[in-house]
C-alpha cells in the first residue's frame, strides 16, 4: 500500500474510532444497568402476581445485562413458564429447548424438559385431526421419565403418557372404523392390530380386538375372528364388547377359540 492510502485509510479509521467514541460515550452516559438481584426478584414478583407480560420484560432485561449470572439462568426458566402460562406454547419450548442447551447440567433442566413437555401436551389437537402434537407431547414426557425418574415431575409426566397414549389410540380406532365403515377390511384391521400390537394398556384394546372380530368375519377369516374373541374374553371377561363378540360368533355357529398361530396370540403373549 503507497504512503498515501495509508493516510487516507489511517485518517478514515481515526475519525469512524472518534464517531464511536462520542456516540459510545452518550451511550454509556444513558444506559442504566440494574443489578441483577433487582431484576429476578422484580420479575418473580410480576409473575407470582400474573403480571406474565411484566414479568418477561424483566426477564429478557435480566438475560441482556446480566447474561452470564445464575439469576440469567433462572430467569430463562422461569420465562418458559411465563410464556407456557400465558398459552404461549411455541415460545415456552424454545425458551425451555434453549436453557436445555446451554446449561444442561443445571438444577433446573428437569423442569424445563417438563415444560417442554405441558406446552406440547397443550396443544393435543382432536382425536380427529392430525396427530403431531401428541406424538411430541408423548416424546417429550417420555424424556422427562427417562432422564428423571425420580423428580418431582416423574408422576405427572406418566400420567401424561397414560392420555397421549389413549389419544394416539383413539386416532387409529377412528381411522379403523372408518375403513370398515366402507368395507375396506384389510386397511381397518392394519388399524385395529397397530392398536392390539401398540395401546394394548388403553381403553380402546377392548373395542379394537372386538372390531377385529367383526372385520375378520366380514372377511371370511372365522379363525383370526374366534381368536380376537377369545383373547378378548380372556382380558376382559366382564366387557360389553366380549359380550357382542361372543353373539357374533354364535349367530355363524363358532365360539372364540385361540388359535395359537394367530399374529394375536403372538402379541398377547409376550405382553
Amino acid at each position: 500500500m503507497s504512503n498515501w492510502m495509508r493516510i487516507v485509510v489511517t485518517g478514515i479509521l481515526l475519525g469512524f474510532l472518534a464517531g464511536c467514541s462520542s456516540s459510545g460515550t452518550e451511550e454509556l452516559a444513558t444506559f442504566q444497568e440494574d443489578p441483577a438481584d433487582q431484576l429476578f426478584n422484580e420479575g418473580l414478583t410480576y409473575l407470582n402476581a400474573g403480571k406474565t407480560k411484566k414479568a418477561k420484560e424483566k426477564f429478557a432485561a435480566l438475560d441482556r445485562q446480566h447474561p452470564y449470572s445464575e439469576y440469567a439462568r433462572r430467569a430463562m426458566v422461569l420465562s418458559a413458564y411465563a410464556h407456557y402460562s400465558n398459552g404461549e406454547h411455541d415460545d415456552a419450548i424454545q425458551q425451555a429447548k434453549r436453557f436445555v442447551t446451554l446449561y444442561p447440567g443445571h438444577d433446573d433442566v428437569a423442569y424445563a424438559y417438563y415444560i417442554i413437555g405441558q406446552s406440547y401436551f397443550k396443544q393435543i389437537p382432536d382425536v380427529t385431526r392430525d396427530q403431531k402434537q401428541t406424538q411430541r407431547a408423548l416424546g417429550a414426557m417420555r424424556e422427562v421419565i427417562r432422564r428423571f425418574p425420580d423428580s418431582e415431575y416423574a408422576g405427572d409426566a406418566r400420567l401424561k403418557i397414560t392420555i397421549t397414549l389413549d389419544q394416539l389410540a383413539g386416532k387409529e380406532m377412528q381411522v379403523g372404523r372408518y375403513y370398515q365403515e366402507r368395507k375396506e377390511y384389510i386397511a381397518a384391521v392394519n388399524r385395529y392390530k397397530y392398536v392390539v400390537s401398540n395401546y394394548q394398556t388403553t381403553r380402546h384394546s377392548e373395542e379394537a380386538l372386538y372390531r377385529l372380530t367383526e372385520s375378520y368375519l366380514s372377511m371370511g377369516i372365522v379363525t383370526e375372528a374366534q381368536t380376537a374373541a377369545a383373547i378378548l374374553g380372556h382380558n376382559f371377561p366382564e366387557s360389553d364388547w366380549y359380550a357382542q363378540a361372543y353373539g357374533l360368533l354364535g349367530k355363524g355357529g363358532v365360539k372364540p377359540e385361540v388359535n395359537k398361530g394367530s399374529w394375536i396370540s403372538r402379541v398377547f403373549k409376550r405382553s
